[in-house]
């Protein structure tokens, strides 16, 4: 499995939006962007982690970041899940695991449900040029990243 580390390119991908529109990573170049891997939609904590970006978004729009939410959900689930949230940052469906596995971010055997996969909960931020500046990855699909040492990482790369 491969590993992205902080100080590193973050590696380029594509995927299906809730729109089934085509979106890579470059798209997001320009711009400091905050990619958080959940394992999936409608789920507590996930429900949670993704309101309360969706409620960051004011101090992330003043620093001119994008967030985008990834998860192995269908586009489908994953329009819906965002429709229900009102969220309204790009939802990515990682169907084939390929980002996850490329961000090193990827449970092969979720909830130890033999062949279940899913993301772990990971956030990568990464500057305007698509460098990662800051990297987290839990074991834990139940804990919750640090939200305000994220918003210090992206008013650093303002």
């Amino acid at each position: 499995m491969n590993m992205v580390n902080e100080g590193e390119l973050a590696p380029d991908f594509e995927a299906l939006d809730t729109g089934l529109k085509a979106k890579k990573l470059s798209d997001y170049k320009g711009h400091v962007t905050v990619l958080a891997f959940f394992p999936g939609a409608f789920t507590s904590v996930c429900t949670k982690e993704m309101c309360t970006f969706r409620d960051s978004m004011a101090n992330f729009n003043k620093f001119n970041a994008k967030v985008v939410g990834i998860s192995v959900d269908s586009p489908f689930s994953l329009k819906e899940f965002a429709t229900k949230n009102n969220l309204q940052f790009d939802l990515l469906s990682d169907g084939n695991r390929e980002i996850s596995k490329k961000y090193g971010a990827l449970y092969d055997n979720f909830l130890n449900l033999n062949k279940l996969t899913a993301s772990k909960r990971s956030v990568f931020v990464l500057d305007k040029n698509g460098k990662v500046v800051y990297k987290w990855i839990s074991e834990d699909a139940g804990k919750e990243p640090d939200y305000r040492k994220i918003e210090d990482v992206i008013s650093k790369y303002n």
